[in-house]
């Protein structure tokens, strides 16, 4: 056997037990909690320090206005509401809604005769103000209400057959979207399962081996699924860590179980005994999972600092998935496979795989067939092992600098296409078909009445000197409701002014009823809401765009009041602050993801060219991958085949500093994967450019096998209804494709030959041993 690792025996197996013992209980102390998690996550999006949100909570705190926080029910194919049967079936719904308990009042066309309550072409809606004080007391009126519409319709259906009541808003919209993505990744679930464990079969040829790599995969799901449970009772979740947990539990679990069994199976065919053979794959495979689970936790641990509820959910799931893949793959996985010896190999299918194209599949050691080569062109050690990738990785290294030209340069144009992409909502309609919240939308949006729903709502806050109810104050606000309603992009305005039809005295707010006066007007005085209503050609990107010009605007020159602060929230406001905390933090989620994979790399590695050599190939993937999502999202490019209707003309705001933390950590993997082993070959005494061969040969085939496998559970997460999942599913199938191909297999390795010994300083090979001419390379 030549110069072998040779792994202690005594004591290994008791310390495989322990170890799987405690990897158990971790299993059995997380799964449980697995099936309370959705009853914990939350729908809801908070922002620290959100100015939209800092509206709202002043809405309900110092106004106590009952519709604070409110949804919108839309009626259809009910009576004029101004006709006695109409009236009367709206006074039954509005009767309905009020004894529904956290109802804080129902405001309809019979409470306030203006014609904003009648859409065009008919239709009505009712506005339900809620006495909820918490985001998840807010959600959970959401099936309450809906099944109290679902009463109202069946009831009232035998007088108006065509009624439709659907129930939309904020919060609904949020919570429908969250749900439509969850069914989506249900769904993508069982679709790739199958898929997945056909690919593990193909890569094995064992189903035995097939099987574990899957099992941690779902394992790692329920592990990661629970453990959020227990955190959700603490900290505000968003519901996308189930996308998240599934998703990346697949592709990270997956991969960590290959390499695991991969290098088990390689030490079992050189002639180790089963117990041997988990112990070197534990400690060589092993300590390649820990460096490559650092990284993708660096780019998780990235977004724990942007303030935004949903980016650090997705940043809590993928550290919980990186640690749950790691504890089932260094702790239960190795006693199994020590148990399982070459049992590993049972129910092969080779007939099967010879019918599906397996040709070319490794023979065994014993009978692998030698590449024929001068003998000066390869040493003897690796003369008779050799195949394709042999051959393949021959090739690269003897012409680096045509191989880097071939290939990167369509990468390089792709990540080009990156520096064109547009950040903010599509104008088009890309809300998921089947949620009522979007269909109820779609409702107000024939009725030309959106606006209630998209309102911009303005605070006023005046000095002492000049409230609202005096009259500098009233001039105040009447002035900048004109300036308002001048905007063409207003459909209308609703403040104290005009809802006393703008009165020239403020005295006139007296007359008001409570509930009006309470919404528009602070208790202590001081303070006003004004609502703009956007008129229904305003595309959401462009209600950010005229926040911002508010928020900008001199408002004293505007109101002649000095010393007047306005505050602006709203569905707008909200779109606004999260897009601008995303652009804000992005350069340092970048420059955080970046150092910390480079400290990791240099001290897993200890050389600066690898690790600087692997930051940037990750970045030209990554912005390759970026590149490709605005060719075809953006620029329409193909959209078709992934059921989207021509060009977006924006990237939602979450897509590239998501894409950016995940890809990054993923695209890691394979780096980690080819230059770990090159190194360790190197340390074995071969040649750099024999190394680099060696070090492809053993590891192509895992790396295109984990691809393929991550790739197929990527692109089941572009099939769904929701366009957001859509998005990140495409960048990160094409990040992994792109990685997974070119980069490593040609882009890496010529890099590699360029560098030489450069490659390992300053301590990378240091305590390599040499190899003799005749040692076998296994």
């Amino acid at each position: 056997m030549g110069n072998r690792i040779q792994m202690p025996a005594q004591g290994a197996y008791r310390r495989r037990f322990w170890l799987a013992l405690a990897g158990v209980g971790l299993v059995l102390i997380l799964a449980p909690f697995s099936r309370k998690v959705q009853g914990r996550l939350e729908t809801a999006v908070h922002i620290d320090g959100s100015e939209a949100e800092a509206v709202d909570h002043e809405l309900a705190e110092k106004f106590q206005s009952p519709y604070a926080h409110r949804m919108v029910l839309v009626i259809l194919g009910v009576a004029d509401p101004d006709s006695q049967t109409g009236s009367a079936a709206l006074s039954d719904i509005v009767k309905t809604l009020q004894s529904e308990p956290g109802v804080a009042g129902v405001l309809s066309r019979l409470d306030w005769p203006d014609e904003l309550f009648i859409g065009q072409g008919g239709g009505t809606f009712v506005i339900i103000g809620l006495k909820a004080a918490s985001n998840r007391a807010i959600e959970s009126m959401i099936p309450k209400l809906r099944a109290r519409a679902d009463l109202l319709t069946e009831r009232l259906r035998p007088q108006f057959p065509d009624v439709r009541m659907e129930l939309t808003g904020e919060t609904p919209l949020n919570f429908d979207l969250r749900k439509v993505s969850s069914d989506d990744v249900n769904d993508a679930e069982a679709r790739v399962l199958p898929v997945t464990l056909l690919l593990l079969v193909l890569a094995f040829g064992s189903v035995v081996a097939a099987t574990l790599p899957l099992g941690v995969g779902v394992l790692a799901i329920s592990m990661t699924m629970g453990a959020a449970a227990i955190l959700a009772t603490r900290l505000n979740l968003s519901i996308l860590v189930q996308n998240v947990a599934t998703m990346l539990s697949l592709g990270l679990g997956i991969d960590y179980a290959l390499l695991m069994i991969n290098r088990y199976r390689e030490a079992l065919s050189e002639g180790y005994d089963a117990g041997t053979a988990a112990d070197i794959a534990l400690s060589q495979a092993g300590r390649t999972l820990l460096i490559s689970a650092s990284t993708v936790a660096i780019g998780f641990a990235a977004l724990l600092t942007v303030p935004i509820s949903e980016l650090r959910s997705i940043g809590v799931g993928g550290l919980l998935v990186a640690a749950t893949s790691v504890a089932l793959c260094t702790l239960i996985l190795p006693f199994v496979l020590g148990l399982l010896g070459t049992r590993i190999n049972a129910g092969k299918l080779a007939g099967i795989i010879r019918l599906l194209g397996r040709v070319g599949r490794e023979a065994p050691p014993a009978t692998r067939p030698a590449v024929t080569l001068p003998a000066t062109a390869l040493p003897a050690t690796v003369i008779g092992t050799q195949d394709r990738w042999h051959r393949w990785g021959m090739a690269v290294t003897a012409r680096p600098w045509f191989a880097l030209l071939v290939a990167g340069t369509p990468l390089l144009l792709l990540a080009f296409q990156a520096r064109h992409m547009r950040s903010g909502l599509p104008p088009d309609d890309w809300l998921p078909k089947a949620a009522e919240s979007a269909r109820a939308l779609r409702s107000l949006d024939k009725m030309q009445r959106t606006g209630i729903v998209e309102s911009i709502r303005i605070l006023l806050e005046l000095p002492a000197s000049a409230t609202p109810q005096s009259d500098t104050g009233w001039r105040a606000v009447s002035k900048l409701t004109t300036f308002l309603a001048s905007d063409p992009r207003t459909a209308k305005v609703l403040s104290l002014a005009t809802l006393t039809g703008m009165s020239d005295s403020a005295a006139s707010v007296d007359f008001m009823n409570e509930e009006m006066r309470k919404s528009f007007l602070s208790s202590d005085g001081r303070a006003t809401l004004l609502e703009v209503l956007p008129a229904s050609t305003v595309t959401p990107t462009q209600q950010m765009a005229w926040v911002r010009e508010l928020r900008a605007a001199d408002l004293a020159s505007i109101t002649g009041v000095s010393g007047a602060v306005l505050r602006i929230g709203g569905i707008p406001g909200l779109d606004e602050d999260y897009d601008q905390v995303v652009k804000d933090h992005l350069p340092r989620v970048i420059a955080w993801v970046v150092g910390g994979s480079l400290i990791a790399l240099l001290l897993g590695f200890r050389s600066l060219f690898a690790a600087v050599k692997a930051i940037a190939l990750n970045l030209l993937s990554v912005g390759a991958s970026i590149g490709s999502l605005v060719l075809v999202f953006q620029e329409g490019h193909g959209s078709r085949f992934l059921g989207v209707a021509g060009r977006q003309g924006y990237i939602f705001p979450i897509i590239p500093i998501l894409s950016f933390a995940i890809v990054f950590g993923l695209s890691m993997d394979y780096e980690v994967f080819l230059v770990a082993r090159v190194l360790e070959e190197r340390r074995r005494g071969l040649s750099e450019r024999f190394a680099v061969v060696q070090g492809l040969a053993s590891t192509a085939r895992l790396i295109t096998s984990a691809a393929a496998i991550m790739i197929a559970v990527f692109a089941a997460f572009t099939m769904g209804s929701f366009i957001i999942i859509k998005m990140l599913g495409f960048t990160l199938t094409v990040a992994v494709f792109i990685d997974a191909t070119i980069v490593r297999i040609v882009i890496g390795p010529a890099l590699l030959q360029l560098a030489g010994d450069w490659n390992w300083w300053p301590l990378g090979l240091a305590g390599s041993k040499g190899v003799s001419e005749s040692e076998s390379i296994r």
